[in-house]
């Protein structure tokens, strides 16, 4: 790919990541301090970066507990934390929500209970309804991951399966006072899905669940357990605040590529199968005017067919390379987080010589096994967590 093109796409790229970082995001947001104990819980991919910040602005006593993917580190003075597994929940997964649950349980009414929470949340701490195990609830959550189901279904599913979600966590901090100050990675910033939503009531039902897996081909478990009503929630003394989102890294991206001479279009949510999102940016791309950047959000899915190894903004980039054939433009699609999928990449490159520079596109698109085909051409775009997580972001530019 030309150096500059792949200056500029990794620019507007890290503009979108940086605007959207907890340093920037959390500051204007602390809560009033309690008369009595501040118990900090933090859930997510971004939890490390948003304790230490956190930690860093609150000045003063602090007790709680930040859980964050394995692999992940922290730099915290006066809070516990500890890795668990994601995007399928593991043991560790289920020692994080009871520690979680019982320090909750703990607060008073005097105390503030804070929640630090950001995508990732529904795996990292997983307490399975009574009757369901750890292995039913991995093989559900695989199944669904696999299908091609949106996140808000993936997380109604979840929500009918736990003892943690579906504002469980709210219900077991009652009377303290709550506030969850929440990094939005799903379209539309439902609370009841950022997480599985573990701190607000939940209007969906069990029947809502069964549908989703049934629609699916998915088998039903055994056990379910109603979410957390409105009206049983009346009482909370409970506050949700959204202070960052995919929008937020659409607008700071669009602004770094309009710095760069380019005519910007944008689209925020872009909730579809990732090869057909592909498909349809590929035909606006074909149409539009010299030095043009597509740059869009949202979560792609992708229905897994095949045994490859890769994920959604991996496919996406595959799926428009074949469809942009020989054109001249250049792209990168990325997941804010750094991972993309389960792979170790954040995403990849393409451009109009990317089927040229080796391996079988068509068939590895096939076989869900876009991960290889960039590794073998050198098109990852690898970053590490970024200490964030407000999902895709792909960037797609157009030259003469």
């Amino acid at each position: 790919m030309d150096e500059t093109k792949r200056r500029d796409l990794e620019a507007i790229w890290s503009a979108g990541v940086a605007a959207c970082h907890p340093s920037r995001l959390l500051p204007a947001h602390l809560p009033e301090p309690p008369s009595g104990r501040t118990i900090l819980l933090a859930l997510g991919k971004a939890a490390a970066t948003m304790a230490e910040v956190f930690e860093n602005a609150w000045q003063r006593p602090l007790s709680g507990l930040a859980v964050m993917p394995h692999g992940t580190s922290a730099s915290l003075r006066g809070i516990d934390f500890m890795t668990s597994a994601h995007p399928v929940p593991d043991g560790a997964s289920i020692t994080a929500a009871t520690r979680l649950l019982a320090l909750a349980e703990r607060a008073d009414a005097d105390d503030l209970v804070v929640l630090l929470l950001s995508g990732g949340a529904s795996s990292l701490a997983c307490s399975p309804v009574e009757g369901l195990t750890l292995q039913e609830k991995r093989r559900l959550t695989t199944a669904l991951l696999r299908s091609g189901a949106s996140i808000g279904e993936i997380n109604c599913v979840r929500r009918h399966l736990s003892r943690f979600k579906g504002g469980r966590l709210a219900a077991a901090a009652f009377p303290a006072r709550l506030v969850t100050l929440a990094i939005s990675d799903v379209a539309g910033d439902a609370p009841e899905d950022i997480g599985s939503g573990p701190t607000v009531p939940d209007a969906s039902t069990i029947e809502d669940a069964r549908a989703i897996l049934q629609r699916n081909g998915i088998d039903q478990p055994h056990s379910w357990s109603e979410s957390v009503k409105a009206e049983e929630a009346k009482d909370w003394r409970a506050e949700f605040r959204i202070i960052g989102n995919g929008r937020l890294a659409v607008d700071a991206a669009a602004a770094k590529a309009a710095s760069l001479g380019y005519v910007v279009q944008v689209e925020y949510e872009c909730c579809l199968e990732a090869r057909d999102v592909a498909g349809h940016h590929a035909e606006r791309a074909r149409k539009a005017a010299p030095r043009t950047a597509f740059i869009s959000g949202g979560e792609l899915t992708v229905t897994v067919k095949g045994k490859g190894n890769g994920g959604p903004n991996q496919e996406y980039a595959l799926a428009l390379a074949l469809a942009m054939r020989g054109r001249n433009f250049a792209a990168l699609a990325a997941d804010t987080d750094g991972i993309d999928g389960v792979s170790q990449a954040a995403g990849a490159f393409v451009d109009g010589a990317t089927l040229q520079r080796g391996g079988n596109a068509e068939r590895a698109l096939l076989d869900n096994d876009s991960g290889a085909f960039f590794g073998s051409i050198a098109g990852l775009f690898v970053t590490g967590p970024t200490g964030t997580n407000v999902n895709d972001l792909r960037i797609v530019l157009i030259d003469p």
